[in-house]
């Protein structure tokens, strides 16, 4: 073959790769959102000391992108990934400084990404940690929701508020089970329809408090923790498929920030510099994973940089949606990278 032929085939098979994703039909989107979870943490990152089967599948079956950022901190990351805008635009500066007579993020001032998608004709829904964003998830464009009244990481509590009323689960529930069994009935009752998911998972945030798999005198509790996350990911993985929704789903797993300091693990022998709350590596490199079967080719790792304010532009590409002219947005589409 000429070797024009072959520079032009290999062109336009990059082309046709990188428009693919953005060119299929419109997907359900769920999005796992994992807490205190550093890239030391998960195995296919190449953890040392933790197993995640279940995140790993989920990578081998899509795209693992290895130089993601968030902010070192919750709050400061959530609204940017509610708002596809940095602190600085949104005065999301710090953990709740709204309650303090800060700035915070204001969704009247944003163009939240449930909103948009909830225009572009989605199903909008969110269970877990959120206050440290402020207002409540209606308020951010989630039709159906539940939360708990605390910052996270109080496992072994049965209050909660769902959809705007307070709801008390049974006694010794476990809290990420009640958030967890939102999370399936959601998928279930709307599996007939286009979806968008925020799926806000308590875990590995401390306190660090024994599991219901935690076996009695087992000391531990964090490596159970994370093990906990790792199953609630692969049932959410596993209901999709039951409901014959994992080809028309994009889930993406990512984490608000590092890993906190007191849980170090070592990557390779070494420890990754820098912890959550800190300006280091560590602090604000988070794992980041998209799968969507048939869509996205399995087993790629990719080093391309990811920042999370990328989210919401991606996923209103995704959903044909168009943002506004009026505000400015720091997230750009990864869609071409899928």
């Amino acid at each position: 073959m000429p070797r024009f032929s072959v520079l032009l085939l290999a062109v336009l098979v990059g082309l046709s790769g990188s428009a693919f994703a953005a060119d299929a039909p419109k997907p359900n989107i769920v999005l796992l959102f994992a807490d205190d979870f550093g890239l030391d943490g998960v195995s296919c990152y190449g953890s040392d000391k933790h197993k995640t089967p279940n995140i790993d599948k989920l990578a081998a079956s899509g795209t693992r992108f290895e130089t993601a950022y968030s902010y070192p901190l919750c709050g400061p990351t959530r609204a940017l990934l509610m708002s596809g805008r940095h602190s600085f635009r949104t005065g999301g500066i710090t953990n709740g400084s709204w309650r303090n007579g800060g700035p915070g993020a204001k969704s009247a001032d944003e163009h939240p990404v449930a909103k948009v998608l909830k225009q572009a004709g989605y199903a909008t829904g969110m269970a877990g940690k959120w206050r440290q964003v402020g207002e409540t998830p209606r308020d951010w464009g989630f039709d159906e929701y539940i939360t708990d009244p605390t910052a996270g990481g109080w496992f072994w509590q049965n209050k909660h508020l769902k959809n705007g009323e307070e709801f008390t689960a049974p006694e010794g529930s476990y809290a990420p089970d009640v958030i967890h069994d939102f999370t399936i009935d959601f998928l279930r009752r709307h599996k007939n329809e286009r979806f968008f998911y925020y799926y806000s998972m308590h875990h590995v945030h401390g306190p660090i408090q024994r599991t219901p798999d935690t076996k009695e005198g087992q000391g531990t509790l964090y490596d159970d923790n994370i093990a906990y996350l790792d199953k609630q990911v692969g049932a959410v993985i596993a209901e999709l498929e039951k409901l014959g929704l994992r080809e028309k789903t994009l889930v993406i797993f990512t984490a608000d920030n590092g890993t906190a300091l007191i849980f170090p693990s070592e990557i390779g022998g070494r420890t990754i510099n820098g912890k959550k709350g800190s300006m280091q590596v560590g602090g604000s490199r988070v794992p980041f994973i998209a799968s969507w079967p048939g869509t996205t080719p399995a087993g790629k790792v990719s080093k391309d940089i990811l920042s999370l304010a990328d989210p919401h532009a991606t996923f209103a590409e995704l959903a044909g949606a168009k943002l506004p002219d009026t505000l400015k947005f720091d997230g750009r589409s990864f869609a071409p990278q899928l």
